[in-house]
C-alpha cells in the first residue's frame, strides 16, 4: 500500500514537471522538440506514459510524438543512469584503442552491446561517433566532463571515485 502511494506521489511530481515545461512552452505543438528535450532532462528518458501525456497535452497524435522521439538519436525511450559515460568511437579514438576502455567499462559495470545501463541506474555507457576532440584521443565524456588521452585504468579510477561518492552520499 505504502509503495503504491509513493509511486502515485512520484507520478504527480513528474507530471508537475511536465506541466511546467508545457506551460513554459505555451503548450505549442511547434515546440515539440524543445519540450521533449526538457522532459528528457528531468527523467533521463521518454517513457510511454510521458510521450502519451505530452501528445494529449499538445493535442497531437501520440504517433507523431513517438515518431519525433524515435527519429532523433538524442532521445532515449529507455531509462538512463545518473552518470552518463560517452566514449568516442571516431577514427582517431578508435585507432588509439578506445575499445579497450569500452571493454573495461562493460566488464566493470556488467554491461554489453544489448545492455547499456546498469541495473541500479547509476551508469549508462554510450558509444558515440565523434566528440570533436580528436587531438585528445581517445576521449571519454563523463557527466559532461571531458577526459582526453584516456586509458582503461584512468577511466576505471574515475568510475570507482563516482561509485565511492555515491556510497558516501547514501
Amino acid at each position: 500500500m505504502q509503495e503504491t502511494i509513493e509511486k502515485t506521489r512520484d507520478m504527480v511530481r513528474h507530471l508537475g514537471a511536465v506541466n511546467a515545461i508545457l506551460e513554459k512552452n505555451h503548450n505549442d505543438p511547434s515546440r515539440l522538440i524543445p519540450i521533449l528535450q526538457e522532459v528528457q532532462e528531468v527523467y533521463k528518458y521518454l517513457s510511454r506514459d510521458i510521450i502519451s501525456y505530452v501528445a494529449t497535452s499538445l493535442d497531437v497524435p501520440v504517433a507523431h510524438v513517438y515518431g519525433v522521439a524515435t527519429f532523433y538519436a538524442h532521445f532515449s525511450l529507455n531509462p538512463k543512469g545518473r552518470h552518463i559515460i560517452r566514449l568516442c568511437d571516431g577514427t582517431a579514438c578508435h585507432v588509439k584503442k578506445s575499445h579497450g576502455i569500452l571493454n573495461m567499462l562493460y566488464k566493470k559495470l556488467n554491461l554489453g552491446e544489448d545492455k547499456r545501463t546498469t541495473d541500479d541506474l547509476m551508469f549508462t555507457v554510450e558509444l558515440v561517433s565523434c566528440l570533436g576532440a580528436c587531438g585528445l584521443a581517445p576521449v571519454v565524456v563523463i557527466d559532461d566532463e571531458v577526459h582526453g588521452q584516456s586509458t582503461p585504468d584512468k577511466i576505471e579510477k574515475i568510475v570507482d571515485e563516482i561509485i565511492a561518492a555515491e556510497k558516501a552520499a547514501n
